[in-house]
């Protein structure tokens, strides 16, 4: 697996990285992360791996961390 980029955010850290074929964009936020593969078929170079990270994708991951967050605190509760 190699580095690609590292993609400044200021809530999360997201990672643009390659491997088998794949790009991977990785988000990070506390102890939970989202990974997203694309074929590299489907695209024309990093660059436009990168130009998939819009404001609407950015604010979709950012609600997914909140209800992963929201689930993980849930079954805490019923299981502590």
């Amino acid at each position: 697996m190699r580095a690609v980029a590292d993609i400044p955010h200021p809530n999360m850290k997201i990672t643009l990285l390659a491997w088998n074929g794949k790009y991977l964009l990785k988000f990070e936020r506390g102890d939970f992360e989202q990974t997203y593969k694309i074929s590299e078929m489907d695209l024309e170079g990093d660059e436009e791996a990168k130009a998939l990270i819009d404001d609407d994708f950015l604010e979709a991951v950012s609600n997914r961390f909140v209800d992963m967050r929201d689930a993980f605190v849930s079954s805490l509760r019923r299981h502590i």
